[in-house]
């Protein structure tokens, strides 16, 4: 089970530094020496960082040591509430130089959050200064990022202006949004088809997937809203993510659903079926657009999940 970040006491507070410090630096290494002869300016920076990670690291060590001495808890970032899984980028064998150093612009971000909240649960003056110039250093980091901003323009890989303001809104808005239309548009398929086809009525269908469709909305988000605080990860205020997951899962599920207002069984299907596809397409379109995922695969995916399921609503429908 999770623990809860302001359960952690200052042992396992540090010890989840300690792991998060390696962490870091193993991820610079690797892009250190992924960009080593293509980038080589970014790729000094990012050995450098990584040094530095190790330099804190052994900081953390030392002062943990001379509190609790060497057993070492075993604590790491999926053990606590709160943080966002990182996907494993640097395995991208497409991986650019401008999605590696907006990687490390959010690990530094959550890095500072996190000695930041630290701090306020520390009661030891020594750890809390320690805690505190950890959490400078990493704003450091993130300045630095800013000074190869010229580089990086050259090369044609990335345009700076609004990057955290873009990521603050991907994270708090579009991320929880996305899950909520994804979920609504097809989690609601089988349901509102399987009426249809079941029924040959416009009304029952309509009915059952307005029902679908708000049910959904309010289950999705009680469960965005409660699934993260956003004191670590930054995504922001969790009624806010809440209430656009809910919405937008409402959205999807009512889409296909307005058309069954249609008298004419037929004709109602025909629409809803279009509409279907634009919903699907949309989906992959704001994937694609936000969160830099290819455009064919991602088209190829949500079309299959979607299909599976209306298939499902079609086959229960005709049993």
């Amino acid at each position: 089970m999770k623990r809860a970040f302001n359960k952690l006491d200052e042992r396992e507070l540090l010890a989840l530094a300690i792991t998060q410090e390696e962490e870091d630096g193993r991820i610079y290494g690797a892009f250190a020496e992924r960009f080593r002869e293509s980038h080589p300016q970014s790729a000094e920076a990012f050995a450098a960082m990584r040094d530095e990670e190790t330099g804190h690291r052994d900081r953390l060590f030392a002062r943990y040591r001379e509190r609790f001495g060497d057993n070492l808890p075993f604590l790491r970032r999926q053990d606590v509430k709160g943080y966002l899984p990182r996907r494993p980028i640097w395995l991208n064998s497409l991986l650019t130089v401008d999605r590696a150093w907006r990687e490390v612009e959010s690990m530094e971000i959550d890095s500072r959050k996190f000695y930041e909240q630290a701090i306020t649960r520390a009661t030891d003056a020594p750890t809390r200064e320690l805690l505190n110039k950890l959490a400078e250093e990493e704003g450091g980091h993130e300045k630095r990022a800013a000074s190869l901003e010229a580089e990086l323009e050259q090369s044609g890989a990335r345009a700076k202006e609004g990057a955290a303001e873009r990521r603050r809104f991907v994270l708090q808005i579009i991320q929880p949004g996305l899950a909520g239309l994804m979920d609504g548009s097809v989690s609601t398929l089988a349901p509102v088809f399987a009426a249809a086809f079941a029924t040959k009525d416009s009304w029952d269908a309509f009915v059952v997937g307005m029902a679908a469709s708000i049910g959904a909305g309010i289950s999705m988000g009680f469960a965005e809203a409660l699934s993260d605080d956003g004191a670590l990860s930054g995504r922001g205020q969790p009624y806010l993510r809440g209430t656009v997951c809910g919405l937008m899962t409402t959205l999807g599920g009512i889409g296909h659903t307005l058309p069954f207002l249609v008298g004419d069984f037929r004709l109602a299907m025909v629409i809803a079926f279009g509409v279907v596809i634009v919903e699907l397409a949309v989906i992959a379109w704001i994937r694609h657009r936000y969160m830099d995922t290819p455009l064919l695969p991602t088209i190829v995916q949500v079309v299959l999940g979607g299909a599976l399921v209306f298939i499902a609503g079609v086959l229960i429908g005709n049993a």
